[in-house]
């Protein structure tokens, strides 16, 4: 009985060791990169520098004739991109606010989806996700729109594995990139099928002057300052030459939205006019008055001053309340994607 059990064991031990030849420990990691993935050049992007970070959270920089200088373009892939190649995810698009950074874009809750891609291209420290009126200041060349609807995001489909489809794709934003983000999907409502607002400047008519003036502030506010009418042109209700804040005014446009799903999160900045947040819930309750009068249907939270909104929000216009609302964005859009 001894001699039969010793062979026994002997006949597991050699089957074990046929496997793990066949099969090496770790085999489904085998495929992820040490650090980011390579990424072909194209649709007149030219990457510059190197790509830095890991193989799911790094960023690249690149060169477009649409925009000047150079330009970041932060990517987060899920946890389980490299163990299935055949699988293809959705994409989240994600604007930053002025003056801020791709690469400072570091919420926690972007990098939980195991289900869907973030990309964080760059919009500059004032772009407004806008081709500019005047493209002759000193800053250059200043075609933001441009740079992101027609050249990244066909860039990101050709060399990651996205679904290049309008419902497996979403575009959010915070502040500036919340004005962004509606203002692209009323653009392109072929291209997304959900879009967000996160404090975001979203009511640029005359009822929210203040919001034009931040425009025309972060012009003349960052280097090089160019001219205060260099985007939209003049922001004074003066025989119609505003009329191009109107155009793009995403208050006055949440038509165009039909089909697509709007979520919209604000808080009340403690009711201290000094903080922006103050001023942006009047500019999205003035959007949900729009979508009311549509009969549209939307996601709208206004968490007021924060204190039942997460532990980090105390209502005002920064980081803590945005987190929160991502934590609260993220499932439901992956809900959306996979619906």
């Amino acid at each position: 009985m001894m001699r039969k059990t010793s062979r026994w064991r002997l006949a597991v031990a050699l089957m074990a060791a046929v496997v793990a030849m066949a099969v090496p420990v770790g085999s489904a990691q085998a495929a992820e990169p040490s650090g980011p993935p390579p990424l072909a050049d194209g649709f007149g992007l030219t990457q510059v520098d190197t790509a830095t970070g890991g193989p799911r959270n790094f960023y690249i920089t690149v060169t477009t004739p649409e925009v000047a200088g150079k330009h970041h373009i932060k990517i987060i892939l899920p946890s389980g991109y490299y163990d299935d190649p055949a699988r293809r995810y959705p994409v989240l698009y994600f604007l930053h606010g002025s003056p801020d950074d791709p690469i400072q874009q570091n919420y926690p809750a972007l990098t939980t989806s195991d289900q869907m891609i973030t990309v964080i291209p760059d919009g500059g420290a004032r772009g407004w996700y806008a081709n500019w009126l005047n493209q002759r200041t000193a800053a250059g060349v200043q075609n933001w729109e441009n740079f992101h609807l027609k050249q990244v995001i066909p860039f990101i489909d050709a060399n990651l594995r996205t679904i290049a489809t309008k419902k497996a794709r979403a575009v959010a934003g915070v502040s500036m990139g919340g004005f962004g983000a509606l203002h692209y999907a009323q653009v392109r409502p072929d291209l997304f099928s959900q879009t967000a607002s996160l404090s975001g400047d979203i009511d640029l008519s005359v009822r929210s002057m203040d919001l034009r003036m931040a425009v025309v502030a972060s012009l003349v506010a960052y280097e090089p300052s160019v001219d205060s009418d260099a985007v939209f042109g003049s922001p004074y209700p003066v025989f119609n030459a505003d009329w191009r804040f109107n155009e793009v005014d995403p208050a006055a446009h949440m038509d165009k939205l039909a089909g697509v799903g709007v979520s919209i999160y604000v808080g009340n900045g403690r009711g201290d006019v000094t903080d922006l947040e103050f001023w942006v819930e009047s500019a999205s309750k003035h959007v949900k008055d729009s979508m009311d009068a549509l009969r549209m249907s939307y996601y709208y939270v206004d968490y007021g001053d924060g204190s039942a909104w997460g532990t980090q929000c105390n209502g005002g216009h920064n980081a803590g309340c945005w987190e929160q609302d991502l934590r609260d964005l993220i499932p439901r859009l992956e809900r959306s994607f996979a619906a």
